[in-house]
């Protein structure tokens, strides 16, 4: 357990260099809008998107046995992929109260939820969300970390 803290350490250090001190600035209005704001946005996103959400794991959970049809691998990747999606909903629940504190605890559980997401994308070997999206979650992550203690 203590390698893997170090490894996210480490990386988590590597991430705040580019995309921190290395990467433009984004200007302190639009970092405090995003921290002021952004708690509210994600719990607005979230209550829009819980009728959605739980039809999704309803019809996911009845499609589930048949996603084994196309073969081993890709049953297990739509299991996957749905516990993931599920993992990230409850790290964002959870990280909510923090985020509105301001504690640096939400900070880090919403670098975890974009870490999975990475996975999540690689696993699904799309490209586009791998390059563009994590370097745009990373960015806005590094940009406003110094906003929480």
């Amino acid at each position: 357990m203590k390698n893997t803290n170090s490894s996210l350490s480490q990386l988590e250090s590597t991430l705040e260099l580019y995309f921190a001190k290395k990467a433009p600035a984004m200007p302190e209005n639009i970092k405090e809008a995003l921290v002021k704001y952004g708690p509210y946005i994600t719990l607005i996103i979230m209550i829009l998107a819980l009728p959605a959400l739980l039809a999704i794991f309803g019809l996911g959970t009845i499609m589930m046995p048949f996603s084994y049809l196309g073969g081993f691998r890709s049953g297990m990747m739509y299991s996957f992929g749905t516990m993931l999606s599920l993992a990230i909903l409850i790290m964002q629940v959870i990280a909510l109260p923090a985020l509105f504190k301001r504690q640096i605890s939400g900070w880090k559980l919403m670098y975890y939820i974009a870490l999975i997401q990475v996975v999540q994308n690689l696993l699904r070997f799309d490209l586009g969300g791998l390059i563009i999206g994590g370097a745009i979650s990373f960015y806005i992550l590094f940009q406003i970390k110094s906003y929480y203690k």
